[in-house]
Order: structure tokens, then C-alpha cells, then sequence
């Protein structure tokens, strides 16, 4: 278990732990990678580093952790909401601006086709004076006499070879303005025909944009709505992230108060061993090296996270870890270190059944067994247990996410590794 450290030394270790992410937990260099398998290292540190986060969730209520994961996944499903949302937007300012231009594009088809059609009138006009002009043209010819026969009129009536080719000449240019009237309003007659065209392809040209723009226009709408149902839902988001991070605040705060109630009853605990120890007067007991003179708590079982400074996942501050899990079954039997007197069990929210062993003076010191998360117990207050005696069970009462062992030693009432008794 680890205790909450004051909100100064809470915000640099934060800091610090805030630099550390975000250089990346492969920053933190193996020991002794370089001497072996670094992907096999890696795995490891990898597996140690999910138990040590499974273990301290366990270290937080349960109702700290259905708020956080709540939060958690609000906050997930916000991010996306909220992508999803500046995606929509990101469409809808494309589709937009797509749209004014194929209105600018509109306007310029229509402007192409009323001048085509204007041009259009304005032929039509012109033929129609044309071939007025042409009818006119052919009549005056005509009613100076039919030119073929006036040019052989006049070739009989020649009396020089002069006379012939001058009067050829004339009977020609009558021919002559008469195919260039013909000539004219059939060139006329072409050129309308070019702008009847041309008013065709424009008005086909027109009705694709119209089209175009049309169909635009309505991915516009569809997408504008697209918009206001994300953004509906990115504001439901987050109001629903506000209440769960209300939530979450609420039951940490919860779990706060829990551990300064507990902290008090601790220290009441740790007046007892000290009094008891301070009445001994530090004579008598066991005097030696300390390493290995206690046996393990259980007959089986592996430790899944050691005693020591790191961070919560869950609150961020860096704080000790004050005792030893082992990971251990359901029910398995917890086995006294040494003989000694049950001094205290009671019920904690945050450690469950709690049980301290007192073991008498080490080396001067009191040291006493703390077995926390148990099922039940096998011994009671005040009796004298056996090292090796059954004392209670495996659980995982209190804040725990699986049955398991938080093995605490105390030296005068103070928390220390309990893997340099063991």
C-alpha cells in the first residue's frame, strides 16, 4: 500500500513521471540487457510491468475504478467523436467550396448561352435581310433581260472581234453578281447553322452543370447534417465525460478519506508496537543476521510486485509500496513467519482482513507481520501462534483485484522490505 504524498512533492513527482511517458517506456534501460536476449528482456519487463499495474489498480476502490474506467472510455469514444466531427467539417468546407465555384460556373453557362442565343437572333435577322437583298439582286438582273440571252444578242449583233469579248465581259459580270449573291447567302446560311450549334452545346453544357451543382448541393445538405448530429454527439460526449470525471473525482476523493482514517488507525498500531517495544526495553529476542531468518508467509506462490517506490497508475503520485505481494490461490493457507502473538485483526475498506503478527525483538527492534487481503482467519487476537501455523486464508478483500498477499514487515512500527527477512 502506498500513502498519499503532499501536493507539493505530488506535483514534481507528477512532472517528473509526465517527462518519463513521454520519453517512452523503452527508455528506461534493462539491466544487463546487453548480456542477454533483448527481445526476451524486453517481454519480461513488459510482463512485469502489466502485474505491477494489475497489482496497483488493486491498490484503489472498486468504485475508483468503475469511475475511471467509465471515464476512460468516455474519453475514448469523445476523441472520436470529435475526429469524426473536424472529418465531417473538413468535407463540408470542401463541398462548399465546390459549390460556389460550380455556381460561378453556372452563371458563366448561362451568360454563354443567352449570348448564343443572341447571336443566334442576330443571324437569323441577317439571313432573312440577305436573302431579301439576293431576291432583289436576281429581279434587277432579270428585268434587264434573261443574260444568257443577252449575251447572244450580243454576240450576233458584234461586228468586231472587239465588240465579242466586250460584250462577254458584261454578260459575265451579270453572271458573276449573281453567283456572289448566291455564293453570299449560302455562306450566311452555314454561319447560322454554326450558331445554331453552338446554342445547342451550350445549353447541354448548361444542363450538366445545373446538374452538377444540383447534385453538389444536396451532398452539401447531407453532409451539413452529417455535421450537426456529430457535433449533437460530441456535446452529449461531453457532458457525459463531465459527469463521469465528476464521478471519478468523487470516489478518489472517497478513497482519500479512506486512507487518512486508515493512516490514523495505523498509527494507533504503531503506538501499541511501540510501547510494547519501549517496555521490553529492547532486551531479549533473536540477534543475528536478519537475512532468512523468517520463513515465507505461504507454502507456494511467486511475488508479482516487491516493495519500493513507483508510480499509480490511477492517481500518479510516486509513493512506496509497503510490503510484498505474492500471488497466491483462493483460500490458500497463510502460514505464521515466526512464532509470535496476533496483536490485531480487523476489517480495513482499503486492505480487507488484516491480521499483525507481533514476533517479539529482532536485534533490539520489534518486528511485526502485517497479512493483508485474507479470506478469514485461522487465529485470533491475543493467541500464541507457531512459525509455520496456519493464521488465515488467501483472499481479496478490501481494494484488490484478485486473491493475493500484501505481506507487510514492520521495524518499530515502520514499513520495510520484507524480502530481507525471508
Amino acid at each position: 500500500m502506498r500513502f498519499f504524498p503532499s501536493a507539493s512533492r505530488q506535483r514534481v513527482v507528477v512532472a517528473s513521471v509526465a517527462a518519463a511517458v513521454a520519453l517512452g517506456g523503452t527508455a528506461v534501460p534493462l539491466a544487463n540487457a546487453s548480456a542477454h536476449d533483448p527481445l526476451k528482456d524486453k517481454k519480461k519487463h513488459v510482463e512485469q510491468q502489466i502485474e505491477q499495474a494489475h497489482d496497483d489498480l488493486g491498490e484503489t476502490s472498486k468504485q475508483v475504478q468503475r469511475t475511471t474506467a467509465r471515464l476512460n472510455a468516455v474519453r475514448v469514444r469523445l476523441t472520436a467523436a470529435k475526429s469524426h466531427l473536424d472529418g465531417v467539417r473538413v468535407r463540408l468546407a470542401e463541398a462548399r467550396a465546390k459549390d460556389a465555384e460550380m455556381q460561378l460556373k453556372l452563371v458563366a453557362a448561362q451568360e454563354a448561352l443567352a449570348q448564343a442565343r443572341q447571336d443566334l437572333r442576330d443571324g437569323r435577322e441577317a439571313l432573312a435581310a440577305q436573302r431579301v437583298e439576293v431576291v432583289n439582286t436576281v429581279n434587277d438582273i432579270y428585268e434587264s433581260g434573261d443574260p444568257r440571252l443577252l449575251a447572244f444578242a450580243s454576240l450576233m449583233a458584234a461586228k468586231t472581234p472587239e465588240d465579242v469579248v466586250r460584250q462577254m465581259g458584261a454578260t459575265d459580270a451579270i453572271v458573276g453578281r449573281q453567283d456572289r449573291a448566291y455564293a453570299g447567302l449560302h455562306a450566311a446560311e452555314i454561319v447560322l447553322q454554326a450558331r445554331e450549334d453552338r446554342v445547342e452545346a451550350a445549353k447541354l453544357d448548361m444542363e450538366t452543370k445545373r446538374a452538377d451543382a444540383a447534385a453538389n448541393l444536396a451532398a452539401v445538405g447531407q453532409l451539413a447534417e452529417q455535421a450537426r448530429v456529430a457535433r449533437a454527439s460530441v456535446l452529449g460526449l461531453l457532458r457525459s465525460n463531465r459527469k463521469a470525471r465528476d464521478e471519478a473525482l468523487s470516489a478518489r476523493a472517497h478513497d482519500r478519506q479512506v486512507l487518512r482514517e486508515l493512516r490514523k488507525r495505523e498509527a494507533r498500531i504503531k503506538q501499541q508496537i511501540l510501547a510494547a517495544a519501549a517496555q521490553s526495553g529492547g532486551k531479549g529476542g533473536y540477534s543475528g543476521a536478519t537475512d532468512g531468518v523468517l520463513r515465507p508467509p505461504t507454502s507456494s506462490g511467486y511475488v508479482t510486485s516487491p516493495f519500493g517506490y513507483r508510480t499509480h497508475p490511477i492517481y500518479g503520485y510516486y509513493g512506496l509500496h509497503d510490503g510484498t505481494d505474492f500471488g497466491v490461490a483462493c483460500g490458500q493457507s497463510m502460514l505464521a513467519v515466526a512464532g509470535g502473538t496476533v496483536m490485531d485483526t480487523y476489517y480495513s475498506s482499503v486492505y480487507g482482513n488484516r491480521l499483525y503478527l507481533n514476533l517479539g525483538n529482532y536485534n533490539g527492534k520489534n518486528l511485526t507481520a502485517v497479512y493483508n487481503h485474507l479470506s478469514g482467519y485461522r487465529a485470533s487476537e491475543g493467541q500464541r501462534v507457531r512459525s509455520g501455523e496456519v493464521v488465515g486464508y488467501a483472499g481479496s478483500t478490501g481494494w484488490s483485484t484478485g486473491c493475493h498477499l500484501h505481506f507487510t514487515i514492520l521495524v518499530n512500527g515502520d514499513p520495510v522490505d520484507p524480502m530481507k527477512y525471508l
